[in-house]
């Protein structure tokens, strides 16, 4: 009886299911179609945001750059040849020691992409003193062996520590992917770096003037940056806005307010200094390695070759920053585990290249002659090759990237042992003509991609 009684109103209940379910099947679809609307929609609207935080990020950089070569340019001009060697040799130990402001910048990011919110103040302070501390280092050297002023080292000291400390700020709103701020962040930055100089140039004040004007300057970008990245909403707010929305973003935002474990379980604790030396690290054999050749072309070939070799290394170098926009937007995802991020950011990277080469093997003549003038036309049949060098070490830009935001030890090994492969090559085994260097740089390139693709490892969980 029981069995007979629980029968009918299975079926019954079933059959109201189905009647439910048909009633009521338009209200579905069109809830349906209002979900896919909505996903589409934020996937729409994404691009564009990407699109003008790429576009202002690139701006930013090609104003870096111009103003980097408006100080020689300039210098030329106001400078006898012996102060022009001066600020060169000034110009080449703020950037060689500045290193670490890049890798602080680096680790800053990549801490923050998997933390938001993790201190960073005492870290940088303590690679900015040490960068300072490095050029003191080097006054009783200066005159002696540089012929440097000793006035104008302290000036440098200060103007070297103030640019250093910037990458805490800059790696700050990287990591947080407020990448309008950011761009605004790099301008901040390049006119206090060189706008004091280049004034100071302009209106005549001399070598050691125009380092004081310059130091000046950049000691006004620690505060400009401190301001321009207060936050404007709650951790939390930032964390909506994500479109991946982090794992430590949702464990911060489902936190009670107030709770006692919010800095520390959210934050992950502050920058830890070998996180900034291994970024450096990495940094310095990526500049280390794009501009060996260049150094062996000039110790090894005749004055005009080596200086022929230069202005192909021009194209090189654009073939290498020109898709850099790339990682800096992809970083913050790769240090959070983003396996598609690196998929995509290797895919455009490689596209930006093969467009380059293309490019340089239709129109070779005309890339020399824009490069170095009309004397370098006839160099253009080497121009695809140049372009080929810079466009795989832009892909290894990538990929040691992407091995320090999944903190790798020794994410430099790769570039050190192709840097020593190229040494040995170009001084021993190639012959020391342009193409023996140039060919020789290629496949220091291909080694170097290689041998990172190999150590590539998986980012763990933030």
């Amino acid at each position: 009886m029981v069995g007979n009684l629980s029968r009918p109103a299975r079926f019954s209940a079933t059959g109201w299911t189905a009647k439910f379910l048909v009633s009521n099947l338009h209200r579905i679809r069109a809830a349906g179609s209002e979900v896919a609307m909505a996903q589409a929609g934020a996937i729409q609207a994404r691009p564009p945001r990407v699109g003008v935080a790429g576009a202002a990020v690139a701006v930013a950089g090609a104003a870096a750059n111009a103003m980097a070569y408006l100080v020689p340019v300039v210098g030329a001009r106001q400078l006898s040849a012996a102060d022009l060697g001066a600020l060169a040799t000034v110009s080449a130990i703020a950037a060689i020691v500045g290193v670490p402001g890049l890798g602080l910048q680096l680790a800053v990011a990549v801490h923050r992409a998997r933390h938001p919110g993790a201190a960073t103040g005492r870290v940088a302070w303590l690679t900015a003193a040490a960068c300072a501390a490095a050029v003191v280092a080097l006054t009783p050297v200066a005159d002696a062996l540089l012929h440097l002023p000793p006035a104008a080292i302290a000036p440098l000291a200060l103007y070297t520590g103030a640019f250093v400390t910037s990458g805490r700020w800059l790696g700050e709103l990287q990591g947080d992917e407020r990448f309008v701020r950011l761009a605004v962040g790099m301008a901040v930055l390049t006119a206090g770096r060189y706008g004091g100089l280049v004034a100071g140039l302009a209106l005549g004040a001399g070598l050691t003037g125009s380092i004081l004007a310059g130091t000046a300057t950049a000691l006004l970008i620690p505060p400009a940056l401190a301001l321009l990245t207060r936050p404007t909403d709650r951790p939390t707010d930032r964390a909506a806005a994500r479109p991946d929305g982090c794992p430590a973003d949702r464990a911060a935002a489902d936190r009670p307010a107030g709770s006692a474990t919010t800095d520390r379980a959210a934050r992950g604790g502050g920058v830890r200094a070998r996180q900034v030396v291994t970024a450096s690290s990495a940094t310095l054999a990526m500049l280390a390695v794009s501009y060996a050749d260049l150094l062996l072309a000039r110790h090894l070939l005749p004055a005009a070759s080596s200086g022929a070799y230069a202005v192909g290394t021009v194209l090189t170098k654009g073939a290498i920053w020109a898709p850099q926009v790339v990682t800096v937007i992809a970083l913050p995802r790769l240090a959070r585990g983003s396996r598609r991020t690196l998929v995509l950011a290797t895919a455009l990277v490689a596209a930006s290249g093969a467009l380059l080469v293309a490019a340089s093997a239709v129109a070779g003549a005309l890339a020399f002659r824009l490069a170095g003038g009309p004397d370098y036309a006839s160099l253009g049949r080497h121009a695809p090759v140049f372009a080929l060098t810079g466009a795989l070490y832009a892909l290894v830009f990538v990929l040691v990237n992407a091995q320090v935001a999944a903190g790798a030890r020794w994410p430099s090994a790769p570039l050190w042992t192709a840097g020593a492969a190229l040494f040995v090559t170009a001084e021993w085994l190639a012959p020391h003509t342009l193409t023996g260097i140039m060919w020789s740089a290629a496949a220091t390139a291909a080694l170097a991609l290689a041998l990172s693709a190999l150590t590539l490892r998986r980012p763990p969980p933030p």
